[in-house]
C-alpha cells in the first residue's frame, strides 16, 4: 500500500562488517539523521531535555531493573523468596522465553544481570558522582517500586523521571505505549550529558552509538562481571572503600564511550560489538581513523 517493505524482527541479524563504506555511512545517515519520532513525541522529549538542562549538567541512568526484563534474564539477585518466584512465573508464562531454568546467581557471576539499584548506587559513588548530581532515570516501573529506590534516593536526593517532570496531562497518551515511553528516555539519554546503562541491552547500545556519532559524548558501559567481583569482596568487609572505589575508576578508564576499534569475531557475528554501538566507519570524517582509534590489530 505505502510502497515500503517492512522486515520485522531484523535489527540483531544485521551484518556489522564487511559492507561498503558508503552503504555503512549510508546507515548512519538514515539512523542518527534522517530516522524521526512522530512530532508529539519529540515535542515531548524535547521538553523533558530543556527542563532538565535548565537545571544543569544531568546523569541519564538506564536503569534496566523492570519485571519484565529480570523475567526474561533470570535475575533475582537482591529480591525476596516471594518476589523470585513472581518472576520465575511470569518467565514460565511466556512459552517464547525457552530457557526456563536459570541459575541466577552463576549469571550474576558472569555479568549477565543488570545492576540492581543498590549495586548502581555504589557504582555512581565510586565513580565520583556526588549528592548534588542531577540523575534521570530512563526506564518503565521499577521492581518493587519506590522502595527499590530508597538507597539510590538517598544518595541522589536529585533523582527525577519522566512522570515527575511533566504535567500529569502531559503523558497518558503514551502510557499504554511502552515503546513510546521508551523514545522518550532515549530522546533524554542522548542528551544527557553522562549515559550509564546498568545493562547492554539494545537500546544502550543504540544510545551509545548515537552519542559516538555526535562527538564521542560520555558514556559509561559498566563492565559488570568486574563490578560484581568488586561489589562483592567490598560489601562483605573484605575491600575497603577507597579501594573498591580505586578499582571501579580503573576499570571504566577505557569505558566511557571514547574512540575505539569495533571488535570484530569472524563467523560469530552475534558475539561481535553490534555497529550500531560503534558506527565506526561514520566517525572519521576530517582525519584518518588510524589517527582517531589507532590502526586495527
Amino acid at each position: 500500500k505505502h510502497k515500503v517493505v517492512h522486515f520485522n524482527r531484523t535489527d540483531t541479524r544485521l551484518a556489522n562488517n564487511g559492507i561498503q563504506l558508503d552503504l555503512q555511512k549510508l546507515r548512519c545517515r538514515v539512523n542518527f539523521q534522517g530516522l524521526k519520532f512522530t512530532p508529539e513525541i519529540e515535542t515531548l522529549g524535547y521538553k523533558l531535555v530543556r527542563i532538565l538542562q535548565d537545571k544543569g549538567p544531568f546523569v541519564a541512568l538506564h536503569l534496566r531493573y523492570e519485571m519484565d526484563m529480570l523475567a526474561f534474564s533470570g535475575c533475582t539477585h537482591g529480591c525476596t523468596v516471594e518476589e523470585a518466584e513472581e518472576l520465575k512465573r511470569l518467565r514460565y508464562a511466556y512459552p517464547w522465553w525457552r530457557e526456563k531454568e536459570i541459575m541466577s546467581e552463576e549469571r550474576r557471576q558472569q555479568g549477565l544481570c543488570p545492576l540492581t539499584p543498590e549495586e548502581a548506587t555504589l557504582v555512581l559513588q565510586a565513580l565520583g558522582f556526588d549528592k548534588e548530581t542531577q540523575i534521570y532515570i530512563a526506564s518503565g516501573e521499577i521492581f518493587g517500586s519506590e522502595q527499590r529506590l530508597a538507597s539510590l534516593r538517598a544518595a541522589f536526593p536529585h533523582i527525577v523521571k519522566k512522570e515527575t517532570i511533566l504535567d500529569p496531562a502531559e503523558l497518558p497518551q503514551f502510557q499504554n505505549h511502552s515503546s513510546q515511553m521508551a523514545a522518550l528516555d532515549f530522546m533524554v539519554s542522548v542528551a544527557s550529558n553522562t549515559f550509564i546503562p546498568t545493562y547492554y541491552g539494545n537500546m544502550a547500545k543504540v544510545v551509545e552509538g548515537h552519542r559516538r556519532y555526535l562527538g564521542f559524548k560520555r558514556s559509561i558501559l559498566p563492565d559488570r562481571k568486574k563490578l560484581v567481583e568488586l561489589l562483592d569482596l567490598h560489601q562483605n568487609g573484605t575491600l575497603p572503600w577507597n579501594d573498591f572505589a580505586l578499582a571501579v575508576r580503573q576499570v571504566h578508564e577505557k569505558r566511557m564511550g571514547q574512540p575505539s576499534r569495533r571488535r570484530i569475531i569472524p563467523d560469530k557475528p552475534k558475539e561481535e560489538d553490534y555497529f550500531y554501538a560503534n558506527p565506526e566507519e561514520c566517525l572519521c570524517e576530517g582525519t584518518k581513523c588510524e589517527d582517531l582509534v589507532g590502526r586495527r590489530p
